[in-house]
């Protein structure tokens, strides 16, 4: 806790005596020597103070001024009759300089420099940190001028848990300057706060509360061990089974197997619950060495093995990230600004909590029709109770669910009845008839010619198709300076 130099000066005020001396009177330093000044008195002069008067303290009665900083303190002159005492001051500066320099040690903490990265350090530091969170900013941006304290103070609380430079590292990028760098991690907003591992770019980056102890919290969780050891394998019984668990079963934890894994933890641990057995405890399991098992959602699901290397960080990790991050992902008012962000129309099925039957068949008609389109749309999966709002925009309430829809971020368009997913071909045409442009032509202007049966008379059906409903989740003006053109980096 810091505290402003009036509330100290108030509060010394109160309870110092007046000492003799003009109290805007500068102190001496201590390039030179000084016989007649004590060693309290000598430290006091470490700092040059002026205490705020508005006019001249008066003398004590009978004290003598302080000396002139730019003269030599007076030394006492030599009496043999007399014996000194060296702890009593016969001349010394106004106490409350001296107390306003002592509490102002004690209240003022250590702060850290926040590391600056350029082209030529930024490899080299990020490489080398354990956990690097880094801000992405402009000068000339608000909310950039907002955060830059709070993650000042920030760096300093976590500096004092994890004192090792190379443990965490709070660094910042001044992207008007480093332009080049913006333009590599794509920054399209101020300010950014990128997570950074052993130098890779975590896929999520910071969206929390912007202040001192959400920040500190983040990297307290992120520094975290992100392996459960289990130390009996019945424990696997009780496992949640509506999470993906991945479980590494090694010989021993001072391996390079176990090293991978647990480098691959760090990464996904936000997606998947990672598990681990050593040992005694791991040895029913390892009746070929070393494996990975991957146990899915449900109970009913069947496990899946690791077959690769498994010092291969690359295909481990791969193989990993395949198993956590799902096909079809959930959209939650808490991921809703990430998803946006990667600007691909969602393809959504609306659907009832307990609903899972609606969920499974919506997953494997995904995976069998539009795996190709994976990365030109994102398919989701939503609460129908957490997102009327959205199925009152295209008419729908929770008990029309499930229901499928297209946010294109300009307009939301429905499928059809939901049964008809499991028409061969028919959930793939809907996506093409969305990139083609037909699915927008045909809200403003009814079926296309193409679709008219011969001789029946083609009519111009004006209609407004519901606006987007999702993109109000995207990153908000009033929490970031947005980009529109990536020029402007």
């Amino acid at each position: 806790m810091t505290y402003s130099m009036k509330v100290v000066q108030d509060h010394i005020s109160q309870y110092a005596p007046r000492w003799a001396g003009p109290g805007s009177e500068g102190v001496r330093g201590l390039s030179g020597s000084c016989p007649g000044c004590s060693p309290l008195e000598l430290r006091v002069q470490r700092t040059r103070c002026r205490c705020r008067e508005d006019r001249p303290l008066p003398p004590a009665p009978g004290a003598q001024p302080f000396p002139n900083p730019t003269q030599p303190c007076p030394v006492p002159a030599a009496n043999p009759g007399v014996t000194m005492n060296p702890v009593v001051f016969l001349s010394f500066p106004d106490l409350r300089c001296s107390l306003l320099l002592l509490v102002t040690w004690v209240f003022t903490p250590v702060t850290t420099e926040i590391t600056s990265l350029d082209t030529e350090n930024i490899d080299d530091i990020l490489n080398n940190a354990d956990v690097a969170l880094v801000n992405f900013y402009a000068d000339w941006c608000r909310f950039s001028q907002m955060l830059h304290p709070i993650f000042e103070e920030a760096s300093n609380v976590i500096k004092e848990e994890y004192p090792n430079e190379n443990q965490v590292v709070f660094a910042r990028v001044d992207c008007d300057q480093h332009s080049d760098i913006a333009q590599r991690y794509r920054i399209s907003k101020y300010p950014t706060l990128k997570l950074f591992r052993n130098g890779m770019m975590m896929k999520r980056e910071y969206r929390g509360q912007r202040s001192v102890k959400a920040l500190a919290d983040y990297i307290r969780q992120q520094k975290s061990d992100p392996v459960q050891e289990l130390h009996d394998l019945a424990e696997i019984t009780t496992l949640d089974r509506s999470k993906r668990n991945i479980i590494g079963y090694f010989e021993q934890k001072d391996s390079e197997n176990y090293r991978v894994f647990e480098r691959v933890a760090n990464i996904l641990h936000d997606d998947c619950a990672f598990l681990s057995a050593f040992g005694a405890v791991s040895k029913p399991e390892r009746y070929s060495g070393d494996n990975i098992i991957y146990k899915p959602p449900g109970h009913s699901a069947p496990d899946m093995v690791y077959l690769g290397s498994m010092t291969n960080f690359d295909g481990t990790y791969n193989w990993i990230q395949d198993k956590c991050v799902p096909l079809v992902r959930e959209i939650t008012f808490e991921n809703g600004e990430e998803l946006t962000e990667e600007g691909l129309p969602f393809l959504i099925l609306f659907h009832m909590k307990e609903d899972t039957e609606s969920l499974e068949i919506f997953q494997n008609e995904v995976a069998r029709q539009l795996i190709s389109e994976k990365g030109t749309i994102n398919f989701l999966h939503a609460d129908c109770d957490k997102f009327r709002h959205p199925l009152l925009h295209i008419q729908k309430t929770p008990a029309d669910c499930p229901v499928i829809a297209i946010d294109s971020f300009r307009h939301m368009y429905v499928f059809g009845d939901f049964r008809d997913v499991l028409i061969p071909g028919k959930l793939k045409q809907f996506v093409f008839d969305l990139h083609s442009g037909k699915l927008h032509r045909e809200f403003h202007h009814g079926p296309d010619p193409t679709d008219i049966a011969p001789g029946q008379q083609v009519q111009d059906v004006a209609s407004s198709p519901p606006e987007s409903s999702f993109q109000k989740l995207a990153p908000s003006e009033y929490r970031y300076t947005l980009l529109r053109d990536r020029d402007e980096l």
